[in-house]
């Protein structure tokens, strides 16, 4: 899978413009405010319908425009084409469109376009909340396994009317007793998924992480919300005098997490920004290997000032293990020479230089 002609309008600085991508490697450079994270942003709102660089939408419509919009050509793993349309307005509402057709969700929107982000923010998922890792962890889900998707949406719905309970005392005990139960049955649906997952996951991830960086005792567990040898039944049971108390469920598979540690201690807490870039890394890019083993099509990597907190040696490392992968990746640098030996001499590679807003294709960086 690749985006073969990519099309935008009306994000941030950058001038209409449409970039015919090479179907793997794409440098995109120039001086920093220049409007190449602007590129990827536009490439992240065609696949999941938001930004990666702010919740406003205000900021990303180019100033006195009234919407922003951006079109993609996808070329297919089995040869066939799709097109793909998404349209944000300044009152928050969107359109997405799917080969000529609208979509009722941004889920069909990143069904249909696998993108992975590995940015300067990428550490947060080491050390920010256990939310983000959530939210990594079910995007890999969403695209192996497909019945998650309408199990997480039952968990909530569950979720909503239990927090709702909790907090107002609404419902008679048969319907508290119903609700409960179908939490419990989404709950144990969806560990079950991400069970699954992580088992298939590490493997991957440990041999990604061996080849960029060296790192003994590091490892990836995960804890599914809830004690793993008590019923979710008997434990909501068990705390539902503080549960009442705070207005919320507090166990289950929202409070679900990733755990990466080396030895005995949190791994953010040990690791420099660099080695915490690179597992970040080796988990996307083990990711990628997951959704291109699911889905006979490759995610589409997104990543912004690749060379920053990496040495050469690292840079090499990772630009190989992104060559490997045999998808397309789009690439932001100031220095676009910091790459020029990352790359085997077959690999196509496309350049665009990017000024003031305006983006040139130049040529392959090694002609």
């Amino acid at each position: 899978m690749s985006l073969s002609r990519v099309t935008v309008t009306g994000v941030r600085n950058l001038q209409p413009v449409t970039l015919s991508p090479s179907p793997r490697i794409n440098i995109l450079h120039g001086a920093n405010g220049s409007g190449k994270t602007s590129v990827l942003e536009a490439l992240h709102l065609l696949g999941l319908a938001r930004s990666f660089r702010s919740v406003r939408l205000a900021p990303v419509i180019q100033y006195e425009q009234p919407a922003c919009t951006v079109f993609g050509q996808v070329q297919l793993a089995d040869g066939r084409q799709s097109n793909l349309g998404i349209a944000r307005e300044r009152n928050g509402e969107f359109q997405i469109r799917i080969d000529g057709q609208n979509a009722r969700s941004a889920a069909q929107l990143a069904d249909a376009l696998p993108l992975q982000l590995i940015n300067p923010d990428s550490f947060r998922l080491l050390e920010g909340a256990p939310k983000i890792r959530r939210q990594f962890l079910d995007w890999g889900v969403f695209h192996v396994e497909q019945r998650f998707l309408p199990a997480w949406q039952r968990l909530q719905k569950a979720l909503r009317q239990r927090n709702s309970w909790l907090r107002h005392g609404t419902l008679d005990g048969a319907s508290q007793a119903a609700w409960d139960r179908e939490l419990c049955l989404a709950s144990d649906e969806i560990d079950g998924y991400r069970r699954a997952y992580i088992k298939a996951l590490k493997p991957v991830f440990e041999q990604t992480l061996s080849e960029l960086v060296e790192l003994e005792g590091l490892t990836l567990s995960y804890y599914r919300g809830w004690d793993k040898d008590r019923a979710l039944s008997d434990v909501l049971s068990a705390s539902l005098v503080r549960d009442q108390q705070i207005g919320h469920t507090q166990s289950g598979p929202q409070r679900a997490d990733l755990r990466l540690r080396l030895g005995s201690h949190n791994a953010a807490d040990i690791l420099s920004r660099g080695q915490q870039k690179l597992v970040v890394c080796a988990l996307r890019i083990a990711q990628g290997h997951l959704v291109d083993q699911a889905k006979r099509g490759q995610c589409i990597y997104l990543v912004d000032d690749l060379p920053s907190e990496l040495d050469e040696q690292h840079r090499g490392a990772l630009c190989r293990l992104l060559e490997d992968l045999h998808c397309q990746v789009f690439i932001t640098c100031v220095d676009h020479e910091l790459l020029r030996e990352g790359w085997r001499t077959d690999t196509p590679v496309a350049m665009f230089h990017v000024e003031h807003g305006c983006i040139t294709q130049t040529h392959d960086h090694r002609e």
